[in-house]
């Protein structure tokens, strides 16, 4: 009886130690295999999406986003007298990969943010254009962008910004750059190159921005035949366009001639240097300036940035300080700044019925 109760008594022990071996190596299995997110795929631990308003796909900020304790009387003085809309080209297979760290890092800064592809996606959300994809369709979904924006958000901003679903902008430095311009004004800004148009046109991957009187005219232009669709190449046909329709290409240098709008990362602008027949050369309008007097300290926007670095950038941006110091390069507010009303802060009333969300806590 006593051997029969040791033999089962052994049997039962090592079951068990097999079941946990199994259980065991399952476990750990499944979290090797599932592997550690790469670093950009997700947003950082911790962070959490703003509360947006959405209404026609468009996504409106609540509030200027501040740090817990950050003094921003100037930045959210700026944020109701100079409004921009952001739209971002995009498309629907970089929405997961691209768009989604567009929206949890800089367009949070932005008034109204729209993403704007080829289909419509009511979930992210984007507005669909019904056009097809590929780079020879890049002027038709702007054309198309600018003419929704104009007939439905047309009030709601002062300024329109186009940036593509890699280019960061720092949204502050760019409201402290239009604070010396009115919207009635038909002008646009962004980083401007100098062939095939007299005055110049503005880079499409740096971003560009219209103000409300440059938007109608552009619309207008396609309305009366001046403008039309003769070239997929959109920077330039729209710098074209503008120029037809009386619409001045900006100089969006700082009060120290140093660039603020740069179509590539920070890194080429900082520390690489450009061979001398790299295209570069002959396309910018202003003089070069390579190394650290690249770019402005208020510097507005940067291209092929990937979506590890839109983490890293908001971070430098909105986060890093070194402690006991001034900024070296602080500007006043441009005289114009104090002529300009503010607008007020809510919802207007043709947003009462819009739905309020939490954008993706989940992204």
């Amino acid at each position: 009886m006593g051997f029969f109760g040791t033999k089962s008594s052994l049997l039962a022990f090592h079951l068990g130690l097999i079941a946990g071996f199994i259980s065991t190596f399952y476990l750990v299995g499944n979290l090797i295999w599932e592997g550690t997110p790469r670093p950009g795929t997700q947003p950082p631990h911790g962070f959490r999406d703003p509360e947006w308003i959405v209404e026609r796909s468009a996504l409106f900020s609540v509030a200027h986003p501040h740090l817990a304790g950050e003094e921003g009387n100037v930045a959210d003085e700026l944020y109701d007298k100079v409004r921009i809309l952001c739209w971002v080209m995009t498309s629907p297979k970089n929405l997961e990969s691209k768009a989604r760290h567009v929206k949890a890092t800089w367009s949070r800064h932005c008034n109204v943010v729209l993403f704007m592809s080829s289909e419509q996606d009511d979930s992210f959300p984007t507005v669909g254009l019904e056009t097809k994809e590929g780079r020879d369709q890049l002027y038709w979904k702007t054309i198309r962008a600018f003419q929704y924006v104009q007939q439905h958000h047309f009030e709601q901003a002062d300024w329109f910004l186009k940036a593509d679903d890699d280019t960061f902008v720092v949204v502050d430095n760019l409201r402290w750059l239009l604070s010396n311009y009115t919207p009635e004004r038909p002008i646009y800004f962004g980083k401007r190159f100098r062939p095939f148009a007299k005055q110049g046109y503005m880079s499409g991957g740096a971003g560009y921005v219209l103000s409300k009187e440059a938007l109608q005219r552009f619309v207008t232009g396609f309305d009366s035949k001046v403008c039309s669709h003769t070239t997929s190449v959109e920077d330039l046909a729209l710098g074209q366009c503008m120029e037809k329709m009386g619409v001045e290409a900006g100089d969006s240098r700082d009060t120290e001639g140093r660039e603020t709008f740069h179509p590539f990362v920070p890194e080429s602008h900082l520390t690489g240097k450009f061979s001398k027949s790299f295209w570069y050369w002959n396309y910018c309008y202003y003089p070069i300036v390579e190394g650290p007097q690249c770019c402005s300290d208020l510097a507005v926007s940067f291209h092929y940035v990937s979506s590890e670095l839109m983490y890293t950038l908001e971070y430098l941006t909105y986060h890093l300080r070194a402690y006991g110091y001034r900024y070296r390069y602080h500007p006043p507010l441009p005289e114009n700044a104090a002529r300009l009303q503010p607008h007020p802060q809510g919802i207007p009333m043709e947003r009462t019925n819009a739905t309020a969300l939490q954008a993706e806590k989940n992204i």
